[in-house]
């Protein structure tokens, strides 16, 4: 694995929406050091998200096509 378990964390939250249905979110957290070892820093203008999201579409013919 290329990062130490000391550098990585990642949290699960669930819980009820206010739709009553359940929902779960992960929150990974990485050491800026764990990734400045890889080429990656936290101030890299591409570290940040720098566009909208594709369309609705384009996430589910994604997963029609993903081959496990």
């Amino acid at each position: 694995m290329p990062f130490d378990q000391t550098e990585v964390r990642w949290d699960l939250a669930c819980g009820a929406g206010v739709d009553g249905r359940w929902h779960g979110w992960f929150d990974v957290r990485t050491h800026a050091d764990a990734l400045r070892r890889h080429g990656l820093h936290p101030e890299q203008s591409t570290a940040r998200i720098t566009a909208p999201s594709p369309p609705g579409w384009w996430h589910a013919a994604a997963e029609r096509h993903a081959r496990w």
